[in-house]
């Protein structure tokens, strides 16, 4: 029986925290949750169900008109019918920075949001007060009257040629790590480099990286099937140099007996578990404290860097937005504008009406 891909296993577990999370918020949230499974991953909902309780426990702790509900539970659809915009606004205020308490009742936290993480929590208010009103369970949808947090436009952070080079010579050799990292680069170095030639040559995500099995790559076809946020499967193609960085770390893995349960992941941790998130980000930022020392480097803009260096070969952002597996062309192109008007200048520089000589 062929193994039951990472990401459905995952999605399996993410299922399951779910339903406890749902269980702490009003009744009116279940149908909610329920109507939005076929358009959202599993993630987005966590990420409404944390968002949602955060906002209802504002309202109980913080609005007096909720004082009386015992608990975010107890929250009903008439108490849904007296939130006005201003407490929505109070509440994004709020968020800015806050205290919450911890699992430990003896402490709290303190929890900052800027402009795009206000703006997620307003997404998941947005979408349930637009759940109620076009079930006709609310007599207006109040939510839909609240402007966007005005967020900052972030340049891009990316490395340069020259520090993608200085990068994969750093994963190679080890040179630049301290006595004690070396010791285990040893024992990592293969998998490492194939692991970071892997992100800079195909701009998958850190997710889609980890979720990678064997059997997900095609040797003969220099290809592998990717598993994409919502879950669709992709596939995608692999140079030359990607290819030459995994086949010696695919020799090694073919050796090594990983753990019940992490028997098909193409990367496994010095436990023989496959490895996380948090362990990619954490290499990731190992090599690149030394190859570019004042950008803070994570996954994510090693795939910023991927998509940079595809967009300039080809110019093509449609193109780009399929390889790294954008739903909205848009949100390739706000990305990568800025490199669009280095185009358009350099053209106006290509163009010479007479000869200044």
């Amino acid at each position: 029986m062929p193994a039951t891909p990472f990401s459905i296993e995952r999605d399996r577990k993410l299922s399951l925290e779910l339903r406890g999370m749902l269980a702490e918020l009003p009744s009116f949230c279940h149908e909610f949750f329920t109507a939005i499974e076929p358009r959202t991953s599993v993630r987005t909902r966590i990420g409404y169900a944390v968002d949602l309780k955060t906002f209802f426990t504002y309202l109980r702790d913080q609005e007096s008109e909720f004082y009386a509900a015992a608990s975010v539970v107890s929250l009903s659809l008439d108490d849904m019918r007296s939130i006005a915009t201003t407490h929505i606004d109070r509440y994004l205020g709020y968020v800015t920075i806050y205290k919450k308490q911890s699992e430990n009742a003896d402490s709290s936290v303190i929890l900052e949001n800027a402009a795009a993480a206000k703006e997620r929590k307003l997404s998941a208010i947005r979408s349930l007060f637009k759940y109620l009103f076009k079930r006709e369970l609310l007599e207006s949808n109040v939510a839909a009257l609240i402007d966007s947090p005005k967020k900052n436009q972030k340049p891009i952070i990316r490395l340069e040629p020259d520090e993608i080079a200085r990068m994969i010579d750093g994963v190679e050799s080890g040179e630049a790590l301290s006595p004690h990292q070396q010791r285990y680069h040893e024992r990592t170095r293969t998998r490492d480099v194939a692991l970071i030639t892997l992100l800079l040559g195909t701009g998958i995500r850190v997710s889609e990286c980890v979720g990678l099995n064997i059997d997900d790559l095609d040797l003969r076809g220099a290809s592998m099937a990717v598993t994409r946020k919502g879950g669709d499967r992709v596939i995608l193609y692999l140079s030359d140099e990607v290819m030459r960085a995994l086949a010696p770390w695919l020799k090694e893995r073919s050796a090594i007996e990983a753990l019940a349960g992490h028997e098909n992941a193409l990367f496994l941790s010095l436990q023989k578990r496959r490895m996380t998130v948090l362990s990619v980000e954490n290499l990731v930022k190992k090599y690149a404290s030394s190859a570019a020392p004042l950008k803070h480097i994570t996954p994510h803009k090693l795939r910023s860097t991927y998509g940079t260096q595809l967009y300039q070969a080809t110019g093509d952002i449609y193109l780009v937005a399929d390889v790294l597996g954008h739903s909205d062309v848009n949100t390739t192109r706000k990305h990568y504008a800025a490199m669009a008007d280095d185009r358009r200048r350099q053209a106006a520089k290509a163009v010479k009406l007479r000869d200044d000589s």
